[in-house]
């Protein structure tokens, strides 16, 4: 009787053990192709003072959508001057053309240069 006690336990255990796995599984989400630099989509979103993504890979003359979700106006300005959005008002959303060009373009809020971005064109 003792033998089977210990072995009801040790499956309780292994199951409690899994459905903890699992729960912690559903509760964070799939990370698998999870990507911080870079976009399927050709949108810029403003948000706490960044660019996201930081990162944005479009083709050549693409139009790029930019959303300011901030309380604060923005601007999206390409450090070489290949375009520029002029300001864009908080809720407010502006669109550009990438350059035709393939190359990284790197641009900046003119408001807040600290806040960086770059636009690969392929």
């Amino acid at each position: 009787m003792n033998r089977n006690l210990g072995k009801s336990r040790a499956f309780l255990l292994t199951g409690a053990l899994l459905l903890s796995v699992a729960a912690v599984s559903v509760a964070t989400g799939p990370t698998v192709g999870a990507s911080s630099t870079s976009s399927t989509s050709n949108t810029i979103t403003i948000s706490n003072f960044m660019f996201k993504p930081m990162v944005l890979k479009v083709s050549p003359g693409a139009t790029i959508k930019v959303i300011n979700k901030d309380t604060s106006v923005h601007t999206v300005d390409a450090t070489g001057g290949q375009f520029n959005t002029g300001n864009i008002l908080p809720g407010k959303t502006k669109s550009f053309k990438a350059p035709t060009k393939p190359g990284k373009y790197h641009y900046i809020c003119a408001i807040h240069t600290f806040m960086k971005g770059t636009i690969v064109v392929k």
